[in-house]
């Protein structure tokens, strides 16, 4: 099996988010396909079967089981697929998934973007366990498939030490902290203790809550938006009510055959 280790949303080895991308001709066992992710211990590894030149299916493990979406291992994987496979005509693959349908990734310069289904989200009360977990008080939080908590500045969201068992008792499938960015437009850090990932480096799937938020609150389409982990990171994105796109840089950092 063949394996890439790209990073995403950044042009520099050892920032933005590593993913792991196999190549598959049909699915391995589910079974095979999680061990393969815990072994990777990335936050996600991307499954991938090519259907024509620019339509591939695809699917995502954390080392905690499969997930419905995931940004930054898509655009890895469009990235090597722009690399190493595609046409050289070839600007826009589309991406057939199991859990969130079709997805486009279009490449634009030395970007790579791609549109995706906006979160809707419902704003919910501030408890005591959300700042036991993150640390510090939310002034706000909202659900949609994770839990998004708004923060007074920037300096708290970078500062903070979550507390990863508390984390995980939270409502949502991820839990994002986020403020009113200084350099950027919004600064975010997204923690997934139930998917066995305490810190995801930079979280695509999490700015289809953190883009939407700050799009309204902003009062504008076009954002750019930083993750603030020990990798850091950077979107560009743009906000459309019902998809979000998001676009970024990516990175080879190896390729491997896999003895499975």
């Amino acid at each position: 099996m063949k394996m890439y280790i790209a990073d995403a949303f950044t042009n520099k080895l050892f920032q933005g988010n590593p993913a792991a991308i196999c190549f598959v001709d049909q699915w391995p066992s589910e079974q095979l396909m999680k061990n393969i992710a815990k072994e990777n211990r990335f936050s996600e590894t991307a499954f991938t079967i090519k259907k024509d030149s620019s339509h591939y299916l695809l699917r995502w493990f954390t080392p905690g089981g499969e997930i419905d979406l995931c940004g930054h291992a898509t655009l890895a994987t469009a990235f090597i697929i722009f690399q190493t496979d595609a046409p050289h005509d070839t600007a826009t693959i589309t991406f057939t998934t199991t859990k969130s349908g079709n997805l486009t990734v279009t490449k634009k310069g030395d970007r790579y973007e791609m549109s995706f289904p906006s979160y809707e989200l419902k704003q919910v009360p501030v408890t005591s366990e959300m700042t036991a977990a993150f640390g510090a008080q939310p002034k706000e939080a909202y659900i949609g498939r994770d839990l998004l908590c708004v923060f007074d500045d920037e300096k708290t969201v970078r500062d903070m030490e979550p507390d990863q068992e508390k984390l995980s008792h939270l409502d949502g499938l991820l839990q994002h902290a986020t403020a009113l960015g200084k350099d950027y437009d919004c600064v975010s850090r997204s923690f997934a203790p139930k998917l066995d990932v305490p810190e995801d480096p930079v979280c695509g799937s999490g700015h289809c809550h953190i883009i939407p938020y700050w799009s309204h609150k902003l009062n504008k389409t076009k954002l750019i938006a930083y993750q603030a982990s020990e990798r850091d990171g950077v979107l560009y994105c743009e906000y459309s009510g019902k998809t979000t796109k998001l676009a970024g840089q990516a990175v080879l950092y190896s390729t491997a055959e896999l003895n499975v």
